[in-house]
């Protein structure tokens, strides 16, 4: 594994956020695991920004879910302080509140890794330029 790979696996050290705000860590032969796997489905979804009961337009939140060959799913986004090394991160898709709305789907009949899409979103957060919205959609046309 590269330098690189190496960093963002760092990245996906805390796949699962509770709705208490603390994580959950997997061991690093399941992160690797994780890393490596393709990707068969992904859907873009976006969500109000916490604390605000609506979305308009860009004053809100996008991701993108992932399907596995196992079935599990799994949300990659981006955000300001999201992560240490990177503000692309990987948590458990099981955690997504129904506050999430689908916009758009793309079968990737796994040509890609959920690596491949978090290098796609970016290690930098900035609001006007790469923000989650950026990221999501870089993800869906990779």
């Amino acid at each position: 594994m590269t330098g690189l790979g190496l960093l963002l696996l760092a990245v996906l050290a805390m796949v699962a956020e509770s709705s208490s705000g603390k994580g959950t860590f997997i061991n690093f032969s399941d992160l690797n695991k994780l890393y490596n796997s393709k990707v068969y489905m992904a859907e873009l979804f976006t969500r109000p920004l916490d604390g605000i009961p609506f979305q308009i337009g860009i004053l809100g939140h996008s991701g993108v879910r992932v399907t596995l060959q196992d079935g599990s799913k799994w949300l990659i986004h981006k955000g300001d302080g999201y992560g240490k090394s990177s503000q692309t991160i990987v948590v458990d898709g099981r955690h997504m509140s129904n506050n999430w709305k689908l916009k758009e789907q793309k079968d990737f009949r796994g040509s890609k890794t959920v690596s491949d899409f978090v290098k796609a979103g970016g290690a930098e957060y900035k609001l006007l330029f790469d923000n989650c919205h950026n990221a999501a959609n870089r993800i869906m046309d990779d």
